[in-house]
């Protein structure tokens, strides 16, 4: 707290994320993105396949309160274009 009270004693809070904010606008501050969403796929009760094994694609989620037995779709779709990215 004395590091802190020192700063603030001396005005110097504002004038450092200043810098550290005109350092980042050089060239390493990010300025886009994706949005990404995670969808579940309702599948049947039972998880196993034609060979009898569990497929490794389907797991229980928890949505809220409640599970699900489920595959899930991540889509990610690029903020500023609106370009879908491929679906996983």
């Amino acid at each position: 707290m004395n590091f802190r009270h020192l700063l603030e004693k001396h005005k110097l809070p504002r004038a450092i994320f200043d810098d550290v904010k005109a350092y980042l606008e050089e060239g390493l501050l990010l300025a886009g993105g994706c949005i990404v969403d995670a969808t579940i796929i309702h599948v049947p009760p039972s998880t196993k396949n034609k060979d009898d094994k569990r497929d490794a694609k389907i797991s229980s989620t928890q949505k809220g309160n409640t599970w699900h037995i489920a595959m899930k779709a991540h889509i990610s779709v690029d903020a500023k274009s609106g370009l879908i990215h491929p679906v996983r």
